[in-house]
């Protein structure tokens, strides 16, 4: 006999609100967590100052998310066996000490390496557990609802740990100041970040499953599909905005990313918000359609940017495809696990997130070194347009859960009650 968690209350009951003490705890918790991480988007400054080329800044990226994506291999079966307490925690030590070790770097050797390392391994750890705990607080229908509610969150701290980065570069001297205030800032958002988590999971009880196949065999049994390959391409993309375009704006010789990541983070909130139910109007499939043109919109526009306010235009057509894109892809491919596995699916899903990030880092950093960031953004508009065409003629046609659940209801509603008439 097989013994599984039991679902929260919150998930049993179909009614009331999703929005209450545990979630908003969560909030605050990762917009910590983002703001920390949104400091980070200055690393290839780092690299550079230690006198880097822009292929090493990718090379060093990449291999901290192959570590990352190592680690997921494992984290998902651990959730399931340990909970999400345990891993939660445990990963949120990593990442602070991964930000102790940028401030004790002087050169490109190995330290470096094993630095970027743990911040990935302790960042993707954080997510994931995250992003498990949040889901299995509401119901099945609800839960593209709540990943987008919370992924708001991620938008406000993105506007902050990019208007400080900003702020930290402008007031504190050049070099290894700016660096020692920049990491030590992201340590201490970590340390406030494990003190949320340890509240919000202090009466966590978990029932590990009775059986925890290997994870190669889960995903081959609950295989999400193409949306797969649109989860590459969120990585990809992930990686042009948050490790190459400071030193896109240093080349241009603007003031820094806070503008473009301000208004990101606004067009992104605003329409995560107001179009938090959109997947149960249109359907998941649409609106990673609509998510990916805006991503392909983003970036052609970049290579037209030569002063700060330029950065508007880019930067909205971006947060709009990011809010719909991202709850979209993440429920459907988390979904595609039952709930015993979802840890494990969750960290299975978004590791191919980082697989985008493992391969394209060190290729377009190699593309800007030889041909200039301007062809760098157009061939990967052209890679994200590419697969968006592939994921509409394979996919857009099949059914979606979360508009199944929704007309069910509806039709429950519009059936009058036998014992009335």
């Amino acid at each position: 006999m097989r013994v599984i968690e039991t679902p929260p209350a919150s998930v049993q009951k179909q009614s009331g609100t999703i929005y209450n003490r545990i979630f908003w705890m969560a909030y605050v918790a990762n917009v910590s967590l983002v703001t920390a991480n949104a400091l980070s988007f200055r690393f290839a400054e780092l690299v550079a100052f230690l006198g880097g080329t822009d292929q090493m800044a990718g090379s060093l990226v990449s291999t901290g998310v192959i570590g990352a994506f190592t680690a997921r291999l494992l984290l998902g079966q651990f959730i399931d066996r340990y909970g999400t307490r345990r891993l939660w925690i445990a990963a949120s030590g990593l990442f602070i000490c991964g930000c102790g070790m940028f401030l004790a770097v002087r050169d490109l050797s190995w330290s470096i390496y094993v630095a970027r390392m743990a911040f990935a391994v302790g960042l993707a750890g954080m997510f994931t557990c995250s992003m498990v705990h949040i889901q299995n607080q509401v119901p099945t229908h609800r839960r593209t609802e709540i990943i987008g509610s919370l992924g708001s969150s991620g938008f406000i701290g993105i506007i902050l740990g990019t208007q400080l980065g900003d702020w930290i570069f402008r007031v504190f001297a050049y070099g290894q100041p700016q660096f020692l205030v920049l990491f030590g800032t992201a340590a201490a958002l970590g340390l406030i970040y494990v003190v949320i988590v340890g509240i919000l999971t202090h009466r966590e009880v978990h029932r590990r499953p009775h059986a925890t196949p290997a994870v190669h065999r889960l995903i081959v049994r609950y295989w999400p599909g193409n949306v797969v390959c649109v989860a590459v391409m969120t990585g990809v993309v992930f990686t042009v905005t948050t490790v190459f375009l400071t030193r896109f704006a240093t080349h241009r010789g603007l003031d820094g990313i806070g503008t473009f990541f301000t208004v990101f983070a606004v067009s992104a909130f605003w329409f995560r918000v107001y179009g938090r139910r959109w997947s149960r109007a249109v359907g998941r499939h649409r609106l990673i359609l609509i998510g990916m043109a805006g991503q392909c919109v983003g970036l052609c526009a970049l290579p037209l940017v030569t002063s700060q306010w330029h950065f508007v235009f880019p930067a909205a057509a971006s947060g709009f495809g990011h809010a719909l894109l991202f709850p979209s892809i993440v429920s459907m491919g988390a979904g595609a696990f039952p709930q015993q596995y979802r840890g494990t699916g969750t960290t299975v899903f978004l590791g191919f997130t980082e697989v985008g990030s493992i391969v394209s880092a060190p290729l377009l950093g190699g593309v800007i070194d030889r041909l200039g960031f301007s062809r760098m953004f157009l061939i990967s508009a052209a890679a994200v347009f590419l697969v968006g065409v592939i994921y509409a003629i394979s996919e857009s046609q099949k059914h979606d859960d979360d508009i199944k659940l929704n007309d069910g209801r509806r039709a429950q509603r519009s059936t009058p009650d036998r014992q009335s008439v």
